[in-house]
């Protein structure tokens, strides 16, 4: 009996504190709702910000900014000028003079470290400035990376760029490199092997070596999970896979990520979709388009506004919605956040916003005047 009492209370508490909200606005007031569209923290605040790290950071109405948890709670009171998201347990936050860290009852931390300026945690690891250099530290304040690169990226997936002497290279979070700084360029760690550039060359770093992809103009990261990436020649775009070869050659004036076996592409002004071959599965006709998310659905726009087809190509959702651009990576860029995620899409109709199912249904049938994602 025991053990069944204990499993469902590990089952509620996991859920509690596991549960997505997404802030939403209504009547002036912030609040949160839940995936089934209904209030979990109502509607109080005078300003709130997205859940991080499992606490959302608050305005109370004298204009001072503290942190609720997922119950709605006040976890830190209102007490700061500014604050900012919680990272890896560490957030930054003002009095209006100085900018400090704190933990997550509010107290100062990692008040011994020395740093010029105070940046983020990102991957348990912040930045520190020396002057004109820079290095990391960890959550303890513990200098892991000492000062002594000019530039460097927030640590994603483990590693991040550095530039040491002129060139880019990538090192881990004990400061070892896993590209050594000999690069004009470099990009990030993800789904394939890390781009890089030397001199005007443009290519790939595979076990270790520099490997030219000639012709190569430019070339992004692998971040979609289907092994290809998009690369530039001649001015035109094509897809390149993790041992550097054209398996599409560039014809296209604009593409965007593989997912779900399709990618948009442009040519002429007008957006269709090809499969990994090349083969264009649905034809140009579209002003924009994105890529597919899992539920098989992608967002379109056949004239004004955007809708969302089926994999056939079918407009399955009425194109009658502005769609922000949180949901969609940048042109060239990357992001996972596009069109439906995990079954709801947020749109915006007119001056209001809503999550719509795959089925077009609005969640809740509720509108609000401002709505972020899930988090």
């Amino acid at each position: 009996m025991f053990r069944v009492f204990f499993f469902i209370f590990m089952i509620a508490g996991f859920s509690s504190h596991g549960q997505e909200l997404a802030l939403a606005r209504t009547d002036g007031q912030f609040g949160f709702i839940n995936t089934s569209g209904e209030w979990h923290i109502k509607p109080q605040f005078k300003d709130a910000k997205s859940f991080s790290d499992d606490l959302a950071e608050a305005m109370n109405d004298d204009k001072s900014w503290g942190y609720i948890n997922r119950k709605g709670e006040w976890v830190i009171k209102p007490q700061f000028k500014d604050v900012k998201a919680f990272h890896s347990g560490i957030a930054l936050a003002t009095d209006g003079n100085d900018w400090f860290y704190i933990d997550k009852s509010g107290n100062k931390t990692l008040a011994q470290v020395q740093t010029d300026k105070y940046y983020d945690f990102s991957d348990g690891m912040a930045i520190i400035r020396n002057g004109d250099l820079v290095g990391f530290i960890n959550t303890q304040g513990a200098v892991v990376v000492q000062p002594k690169f000019e530039k460097a990226f927030p640590f994603q997936n483990g590693h991040s760029k550095v530039l040491e002497g002129g060139k880019w290279g990538l090192i881990d979070k004990t400061g070892a490199y896993l590209v050594k700084t000999e690069y004009d360029g470099i990009g990030q760690v993800s789904n394939g092997p890390v781009v890089a550039e030397m001199g005007s060359s443009k290519g790939l770093i595979i076990d270790g070596q520099f490997k030219e992809i000639p012709g190569a103009e430019k070339i992004w990261d692998f971040t979609s999970t289907e092994g290809l990436a998009f690369a530039k020649k001649d001015g035109q775009l094509g897809f390149i896979d993790a041992q550097g070869n054209w398996v599409i050659e560039p014809q296209f004036d604009k593409v965007k990520d593989f997912s779900n076996g399709l990618a948009p592409v442009m040519k002429d002004k007008k957006w269709g979709y090809i499969d990994t071959n090349g083969q264009v599965i649905i034809d140009y006709q579209f002003k924009d388009a994105e890529t597919f998310s899992k539920d098989g659905l992608a967002p379109v726009k056949p004239s004004k506004l955007w809708g969302f087809i089926d994999k056939k190509g079918n407009l399955v959702i009425e194109d009658k919605y502005d769609i922000s651009s949180v949901n969609f990576g940048a042109l060239f860029g990357a992001s996972e956040d596009k069109g439906f995620i995990d079954g709801l899409s947020r749109v915006k109709l007119k001056k209001e916003w809503a999550f719509i199912k795959p089925n077009g249904e609005v969640l809740g049938n509720t509108w609000f005047e401002n709505l972020e994602l899930f988090k």
